[in-house]
């Protein structure tokens, strides 16, 4: 079922709620918030599409399995510890790159927790997909057997 004003608001809050779960990664390894939050918020944003237009069109949306992002996700975040071990430290240690400014958005770091931050974005976003599309199909599935 087709629902018009939720529809339209869709396409506005779709593009922004992806925006706002980048920030939300980015400044997690800083400050609150960080892959877990930003991958709800992403996979927020493809539910959406799913609840006012229809399942199928968040999964093109989505363009890549739901699985084939969690398994990404999985080895982003376990390759994000491999750092420091080729630095003599102890897996998982952070590592960072030098720091360095960006117009309008300050000092920018980057390093290993946020690539562990990446994987678990990316394992939640595929997780929480993987469940709604198989329970959306699985009552799509007993709607018709009624029927």
């Amino acid at each position: 079922m087709r629902y018009f004003i939720l529809a339209q608001a869709a396409r506005i809050l779709f593009p922004s709620l992806l925006v706002l779960s980048l920030i939300v990664l980015y400044r997690g390894h800083n400050l609150p918030g960080g892959g877990f939050i930003g991958g709800l918020m992403a996979a927020t944003a493809f539910i959406l599409v799913g609840i006012s237009e229809s399942m199928d069109r968040a999964k093109r949306l989505l363009r890549i399995e739901p699985f084939v992002l969690m398994a990404w996700g999985l080895a982003t975040a376990a390759g994000s510890g491999l750092p420091g071990l080729f630095t003599g430290s102890a897996f998982m240690t952070g590592q960072w790159l030098p720091g360095f400014s960006l117009p309008l958005i300050g000092k920018v770091h980057l390093g290993t927790p946020l690539v562990f931050d990446v994987g678990v974005y990316l394992v939640v976003i595929g997780f929480a997909l993987h469940t709604t599309f198989s329970l959306a199909q699985l009552c799509h599935t007993e709607e018709e057997e009624e029927t």
